[in-house]
């Protein structure tokens, strides 16, 4: 397949991101986020009524997904290092569904991206995926941003910048499509410190690999001034923290005749004007 040139920014460096997933996975993996959306997943894909032929998992970190489906007759794993320039291998009109957990947020391309998945399904073709986005981490962002602008006098790069609700099913339609569906499940997990975030963020593979991000060691003042200032803002009567991840849930579906369709300007059976009349009157 011909590879698909793209002029998008790019703000992260995959394959520092595929070295760190690696290293994750050796050291012993954090996988408390990916186990509930995978169980989130399976959960929603339960609620649609067919059987799925030729699916595809993309991007997923670790091991992928292992959904306990029955339906899904063919599940192909696509690793993050199988595609470190976000060229999927994926043949037009090859698969009935893609999945994709926690991944696309480490995209530079994200609208390319999904016209390639677009360009992949079969008509009435499933992509449903869950990424990070929103405000997630924004306690982290708060406290490291405090801490670096008084004791160093800027600020750099510290965490991703994640895309809300709106963007998302705007690509989705841009991508071509059809019934594009969103929503957002925000969790709220705590910790005893922010050291200890940090370092579940190491296992999870996703500490900084933006392109910007400063290159030297933190400073120790500045790292023991941003857990002040977490502690100080964002802890609970018990003294633990709160990190905010909001896992963002998108679906969207390969055009196909027998979906259902906005209609057609004009063709309404009965005017605004007749609608607005039957409307009783209120004193």
């Amino acid at each position: 397949m011909a590879q698909i040139p793209s002029i998008a920014p790019v703000l992260f460096d995959r394959s520092l991101l595929i070295a760190r997933q690696a290293r994750a996975m050796r050291q012993g993996p954090a996988t408390f986020l990916l186990d509930r959306v995978a169980e989130d997943m399976a959960e929603r894909l339960s609620a649609v009524m067919r059987d799925f032929t030729h699916a595809a998992d993309v991007w997923t970190p670790g091991e992928g997904l292992r959904l306990p489906d029955a339906r899904i007759k063919s599940l192909t794993r696509i690793a993050p290092a199988d595609a470190p320039q976000e060229i999927l291998q994926l043949a037009p009109q090859s698969l009935d569904l893609v999945l994709s957990a926690l991944a696309l947020q480490f995209v530079n391309d994200l609208p390319g991206v999904l016209a390639q998945i677009r360009r992949a399904l079969r008509p009435d073709g499933l992509l449903l995926a869950a990424m990070i986005g929103g405000d997630t981490l924004t306690e982290l962002r708060q406290s490291f941003a405090a801490a670096e602008a008084e004791c160093e006098g800027g600020v750099s790069p510290r965490v991703a910048p994640f895309a809300d609700l709106r963007d998302i099913g705007g690509l989705l339609q841009r991508a071509g499509l059809a019934l594009p569906v969103t929503d957002v499940d925000r969790i709220v997990v705590r910790y005893a410190n922010a050291f200890a975030l940090m370092q579940d963020l190491r296992r999870m593979g996703a500490s900084n690999v933006l392109i910007e991000r400063r290159r030297t060691p933190s400073r120790r003042t500045t790292l023991v001034r941003m857990a002040e200032i977490y502690g100080e803002r964002f802890s609970d009567s018990d003294g633990r923290i709160r990190a905010t991840f909001d896992v963002v849930w998108l679906s969207g579906w390969a055009p196909h005749d027998s979906q259902q369709k906005p209609l057609k300007p004009g063709s309404a059976t009965a005017s605004l004007e007749a609608a607005v009349k039957r409307v009783p009157k209120t004193d």
